[in-house]
């Protein structure tokens, strides 16, 4: 399994409550945007920041090594994980 891969497995299983909790909401959320939007974007703030910590962790010691776009790479790879299990998570926070 790549690095990215295995970060996301890690996120997951050590905030394995909070990821749960967040994928119910995601789901009425797809089903009812308006109806989920306040309660989607309370949790998607929260599981923000819990993916913001891991991409650190993931790229952080990449970025001070000289590697910025190797780094910007695996970036991207780690958010793809991210949005084939949670489609929506570009829309927290945004304005309907």
């Amino acid at each position: 399994m790549i690095k990215y891969q295995l970060v996301f497995q890690k996120m997951l299983s050590e905030n394995e409550k909070e990821f749960n909790g967040f994928r119910k909401i995601h789901g009425l959320y797809e089903e009812d945007p308006k109806k989920w939007k306040k309660d989607f974007d309370e949790e998607g703030q929260k599981i923000l920041a819990i993916i913001r910590r891991y991409e650190n962790q993931l790229c952080g010691k990449s970025e001070n090594c000289g590697y910025g776009s190797f780094s910007a790479n695996l970036s991207s790879r780690f958010w793809g994980e991210i949005r084939r299990d949670f489609p929506q998570i570009d829309e927290v926070g945004v304005e309907i």
